[in-house]
């Protein structure tokens, strides 16, 4: 793509006046909670260093402590030019920083904000002194069970399928300068029946230019060759447009879009520019794809077919570096890797993952499920950190044409009565129905694995081990297992009380997690096999059991990579192949039982 930066931490929207702050870090623990008494974003104590965007529970960051602690403080130096304040502002983003976070500027309180996962800004231009400034952060994290965690623990040791935690911050830290009146953001919606794509802009700039003189400009292309272009009057600080593409062949213009699936990931450069009166205010760089999904009876439509998800879970962890990927190249590895698996998509599990892993399944054409990161206890404070980490999350990654499904839960965490509680069954609906006013489009599963309440797909966890055993199971029972009358797994029903299944799309959305005897620290789903042919076996037969299932829509395989002490991934904890990809390429791809119509 044209807009494409290497390292740049938000791929969809790039302005080339910007800076990395990763790197060393002044840093420091602050156990007896003393820091903001004794003002330590003016006087920072100690000579300890971290390496930023590690947390300092791993080897990467410098420091690999485990241990929690609850209140981590860093600092560092950045330069700000004052003749450019004159004319710009001067913009500070956090990627990700867990989980409460409070930024000084030269001393002064800069803006806080709640929530792990989703990424945040501060305009500091007021705060800011010609030459040298000084950065101040602090982050408090805990084990408190109501606050959305994901895969980290909450208890001292590790546990089950729950690992070390993440504290503060654990993704890129960035700055740029933007124009005084410049163009905060952009939702794009494509519309491929009418050849199309929505657009709303939002707009920073002074009332008084709100008059119609103030222009904002798109250009689309493709392939070098513009197809699309308009010009819409800046009149309010939100506002709507609709961008129409055509492609030239010969002599004639004729209305068509080119999509985007995995099999031609197609994408369409895109410009904006902010102008008035002829003068260039701002520009930025981004893309998009024209692709539909959508609903039709049982199964899932991708622009108008049937589409058979073969996903993966990916749980986005590395031995070194834990949540935080070390470096752009190792997330490309990773889609590589699974491509070459066979598999077309992820399920990324209790995790948001870094933006240019998102732009890298845009250009591979992998798809991805978008997973909230848990909380584990439901109280009203729950509901509210929750809900509002979310709406972050789904207006942030909107534009993303890799992802196609939204899940809110998993497995009733810190939902844990939604089969008969009213309460817990309102928060659901109340999330799905949030999640819908933002995105309508996009398939929304509620409580994925079990206990389904509202829900745009009706999905299955079952780690049964015996491919035949696992058949028989949802073709003899499946009625009854898709109604709640009987559980499928785990004394678990497929549907919360109250609910009925209505006849959506059916996925086995967690099934496999075969694991290598011989390592007795970790563990997988099922006895452990011996050898790889033993693997094969049985990862065929339970594979080929779900492909074969009449009515079921796709599966997703447990899991990418080994993580921690849950060694049941097709990678390693490096990363690295343990089966010969191939093998588990030829099953993936093979057309065998119900997936045949989908080809």
């Amino acid at each position: 793509m044209k807009c494409y930066r290497k390292d740049y931490p938000r791929p969809q929207f790039v302005r080339d006046n910007w800076e990395n702050l990763n790197g060393i870090w002044d840093f420091c623990f602050d156990d007896k909670n003393l820091g903001e008494k004794e003002r330590w974003y003016e006087s920072f104590p100690g000579d300890r260093k971290i390496r930023v965007p590690f947390t300092y529970e791993t080897k990467a960051s410098g420091i690999c402590d485990p241990a929690m602690h609850k209140r981590v403080w860093y600092r560092r130096a950045f330069q700000a030019d004052a003749l450019r304040l004159e004319k710009e502002r001067f913009v500070l983003h956090f990627e990700g920083c867990d989980f409460e976070t409070k930024v000084w500027v030269n001393g002064r309180l800069a803006g806080c904000h709640r929530g792990g996962y989703a990424r945040f800004s501060f305009d500091i231009t007021e705060l800011l002194q010609e030459g040298e400034n000084q950065l101040t952060v602090k982050a408090e994290d805990s084990f408190d069970m109501r606050q959305p965690r994901g895969k980290q623990r909450w208890i001292a040791n590790s546990f089950g399928c729950w690992y070390v935690q993440t504290t503060g911050i654990w993704k890129t830290v960035w700055t740029e300068y933007v124009p005084k009146t410049h163009l905060a953001g952009v939702k794009m919606t494509p519309n491929v029946e009418k050849s199309c794509l929505e657009l709303e802009y939002c707009i920073e700039a002074p009332e008084a230019w709100l008059d119609g003189e103030l222009m904002i400009e798109a250009e689309a292309s493709f392939q070098g060759m513009r197809v699309g272009r308009i010009i819409t009057a800046v009149m309010g600080k939100t506002i709507r447009a609709t961008l129409d593409l055509f492609v030239k062949k010969q002599d004639c213009l004729e209305w068509t879009v080119q999509t985007w699936s995995p099999e031609a990931p197609n994408l369409y450069d895109l410009v904006f520019r902010l102008i008035r009166k002829g003068e260039l205010l701002d520009q930025a760089g981004s893309y998009f794809a024209m692709r539909e999904i959508r609903i039709d009876g049982p199964n899932v439509l991708l622009n108008g077919k049937p589409l058979y998800q073969r996903l993966i879970l990916d749980q986005g962890y590395w031995k070194s570096s834990h949540l935080t990927p070390p470096s752009e190249e190792a997330l490309l590895e990773d889609i590589e890797k699974i491509q070459a698996l066979g598999y077309n998509g992820v399920r990324k599990h209790q995790k948001i993952e870094d933006e240019r892993f998102l732009y890298w399944c845009d250009v591979k054409g992998l798809l991805v499920w978008s997973e909230a990161p848990a909380a584990y206890q439901f109280s009203d404070y729950a509901v509210e950190e929750f809900t509002r980490e979310w709406m972050e999350i789904v207006r942030q990654n909107y534009n993303h044409p890799c992802i196609i499904t939204w899940t809110p839960f998993n497995e009733s965490w810190g939902i844990s009565m939604v089969k008969t509680d009213r309460m817990e069954q309102h928060f659901t609906e109340a999330v799905y129905h949030l999640t819908k006013s933002m995105d309508p489009f996009r398939p929304v599963i509620v409580n994925d694995g079990w206990e389904h309440t509202v829900s745009d797909l009706i999905t299955l966890h079952d780690y049964e081990e015996e491919g035949e055993t696992l058949k028989a199971r949802y073709s003899e029972f499946k009625k009854e297992i898709l109604d709640g009358q009987i559980y499928h797994c785990s004394h678990k029903s497929a549907m919360a009380n109250g609910y009925p299944y209505a006849g959506q799309p059916v996925i086995l959305s967690e099934f496999g997690g075969i694991a290598f005897d011989g390592n007795d620290s970790g563990w997988g789903y099922g006895n452990k096999v011996d050898s790889e042919e033993a693997f094969i076996r049985r990862f065929d037969a339970v594979t080929t059991a779900v492909k074969e299932l009449p009515y079921v829509c796709g599966y997703c395989y447990t899991q990418v990579s080994d993580v921690q002490q849950e060694i049941n991934g097709l990678l390693d904890e490096e990363h690295q192949f343990k089966i010969d990809p191939e093998k588990i390429r030829e099953i993936n791809e093979r057309k065998v039982g119900y997936w045949r119509s989908f080809m």
